[in-house]
């Protein structure tokens, strides 16, 4: 994998993940696009889901009434960027049952499907936010059936959050290149009810995840377009005026946020790829101060179960031109390593190229996927909590992203014109 110093539309980390061969192939589609602009849709074929059995059925009925179960899981896989692959998994819990590519089965209308590199998946209110990031819009579906509902247009977007009756979404705000002029990003502001652009917020450059801590929301910008001159700020937004108010200084090239039942606020930085490497940092939401520095804990992606932060690196360096890997658990309250490894069976021996972790809040089962060569598909595991391999199933490619749902998928009738 190559280095944010190419910041993809981030074919998830940015157009640094970009090789060689996906520009000429992006050329090679250009092409054939044009020659098959003229064609309808519904003359094309439709790549029809697959399902595969994974997992011993569980009881649906909720148990003691407990309407608020987890039912199963959407995984949206990014999709090799320039090859418009972007597809959407899901596992029941009921059936036991893994399906890939269930999108354009469900939605045979939609002209380019899910679009060119699928970067965030959240779920609010019934519907079902996948933001594509260099088609340049967010996809809403609903979340019971993942059919289409709307695309809300917004340039090279990146992350999305929610509160009350408005979303949130991260943009670089220009084209998906390389720019030591790159312009300031900024968050975009979207009414729920209407699914329409009401306000944008100008923060850093090459704006990344966000997490909002009452009345304040807080966005890593990265500057990854900018190389090397990164960014190395979170900006912080009053939602009442929406209006940045204040820049907290933290590392370069920062790109996640988690928020701790504590308020703290977890930072990864990337580094430079060079001689300044990954770290994870802490700031308070009281004081909007930088608490601690992990110096020794690089870090990629990571999610929050409990008292738990649960994380992964896969830190490219140029001196080594190669990937360091590696796993770890944090306890937020502490602040203290717990595990270098939550891995327990050797399996991560297995794993290429790590690129998604979540846990389900109710098992505590984790989940980590496998992107592998990043053209080919690749691989959903599930782990115990304990750290042994469940199971293990085929993705579409470069999988990344996974949302629980509370309402389980409906099965597939007739699809709608």
């Amino acid at each position: 994998m190559l280095p944010d110093a190419w910041n993809k539309c981030e074919n998830h980390r940015q157009l640094d993940i970009i090789t060689v061969r996906q520009i000429f192939r992006k050329g090679l589609l250009l092409l054939a696009a044009a020659s098959l602009l003229a064609a309808c849709r519904k003359e094309e074929p439709i790549v029809p889901s697959t399902s595969t059995p994974i997992a011993p059925p569980e009881d649906s009925s909720g148990g003691n009434g407990n309407e608020e179960r987890i039912r199963g899981f959407f995984l949206l896989n990014e999709g090799n960027m320039g090859s418009n692959k972007a597809t959407l998994d899901y596992f029941d819990y009921a059936t036991g049952i893994y399906t890939k590519n269930i999108y354009a089965e469900r939605n045979p209308g939609v002209v380019k499907e899910l679009g060119d590199v699928g970067n965030d998946l959240q779920i609010y209110g019934g519907k079902l936010y996948a933001v594509i990031n260099c088609s340049h819009f967010v996809e809403v579906m609903d979340v019971a059936t993942a059919r289409h509902i709307t695309q809300i247009s917004i340039p090279n977007c990146r992350y999305i959050v929610f509160r009350d009756r408005y979303a949130y979404v991260s943009s670089y705000a220009g084209p998906v290149q390389i720019d030591p002029n790159a312009r300031l990003g900024y968050v975009a502001k979207i009414d729920t009810a209407s699914l329409r652009v009401i306000d944008t917020c100008t923060v850093g450059y090459q704006p990344e995840e966000m997490v909002i801590v009452g009345k304040k929301l807080y966005v890593a910008n990265s500057g990854g377009y900018r190389v090397p001159n990164y960014d190395r700020t979170v900006s912080v937004i009053d939602l009442d005026t929406f209006r940045e108010v204040k820049k907290i200084d933290v590392a370069v090239n920062l790109h996640r946020l988690e928020l701790d039942r504590y308020g703290q606020i977890w930072v990864s930085s990337r580094g430079d790829y060079y001689d300044v490497p990954s770290r994870t940092y802490v700031i308070d939401s009281a004081t909007d101060e930088v608490v601690d520095e992990f110096k020794l804990l690089p870090n990629s992606e990571m999610t929050v179960c409990g008292d738990s932060l649960y994380l992964y690196s896969t830190e490219w360096n140029y001196h080594t031109q190669r990937n360091s890997i590696s796993y770890a658990i944090v306890n937020v309250r502490t602040r203290k390593v717990v595990t270098r490894n939550f891995i327990t069976d050797g399996t991560e021996q297995k794993i290429a190229i790590p690129y998604g972790v979540a846990v389900n809040p109710e098992t505590h089962e984790i989940f980590v996927t496998d992107a592998r060569d990043y053209v080919s598909p690749g691989t959903l595991y599930c782990f115990t909590p304990d750290g042994r391999k469940r199971w293990a199933v085929e993705t579409g490619d470069i999988p990344a992203h996974i949302a629980f749902t509370h309402r389980a998928l409906e099965p597939l009738g007739k699809p709608e014109p």
